[in-house]
């Protein structure tokens, strides 16, 4: 583009952009949007009139402009559909944690039906895998201290635990608020 290029565009810019920012703007409400889209289809303007001649160049901008704010709604419809989906999500994802606590009652933690499935269900594991559970739910051990106890590794002692607590989830799942607790205060 040379200098007389650069005031024949300066020129169209000034002609057009006011009237293309607030037509754009009036369509996608957003200042920035509307800024870039005038910009950037004067400037494709530009382009093609370099390249052919236009016979109507109102038209061809309108058109553009057109175009341009068609796709930044397109765009802007599709992200609003997934902030939808996610804030129904995590609406429901809420609403599942109220009634859970709601459903809480802890005198069923220490029910007796639940203790026997906890008591059967560790009566099916190893005895290492229930030494280490009981240490770390019942003595409140960390897992570096079972491990420095038992002499294993954090990693083995993390092993354990995680088996027990699959285990549990999987026979106390009809418990589940009783199973959360479970695994927070024992």
């Amino acid at each position: 583009m040379n200098y007389s290029d650069s005031i024949k565009f300066s020129e169209l810019y000034d002609k057009f952009f006011q009237k293309s920012y607030l037509f754009v703007k009036s369509y996608v409400h957003n200042n920035q949007a509307a800024e870039d889209i005038a910009s950037d289809s004067i400037i494709k303007l530009w382009e093609t009139i370099e390249k052919e001649e236009i016979k109507n160049v109102n038209a061809f901008l309108l058109t553009t402009l057109k175009n341009h704010a068609l796709d930044y709604l397109r765009k802007e419809s599709v992200r609003n559909k997934v902030h939808d989906i996610v804030l129904h999500n995590q609406t429901r994802e809420l609403n599942f944690r109220i009634s859970t606590l709601e459903e809480c009652d802890p005198s069923l933690l220490y029910s007796e039906e639940i203790q026997n499935i906890i008591d059967a269900s560790l009566s099916t594991l190893s005895a290492r895998t229930r030494e280490v559970f009981e240490m770390s739910r019942y003595e409140h051990l960390s897992n570096k201290e079972i491990a420095d106890k038992l002499k294993l590794s954090v990693k083995s002692i993390e092993y354990h635990i995680t088996k027990v607590l699959t285990l549990l989830r999987n026979n106390l799942k009809d418990y589940l608020p009783a199973t959360l607790i479970l695994f927070y205060f024992i």
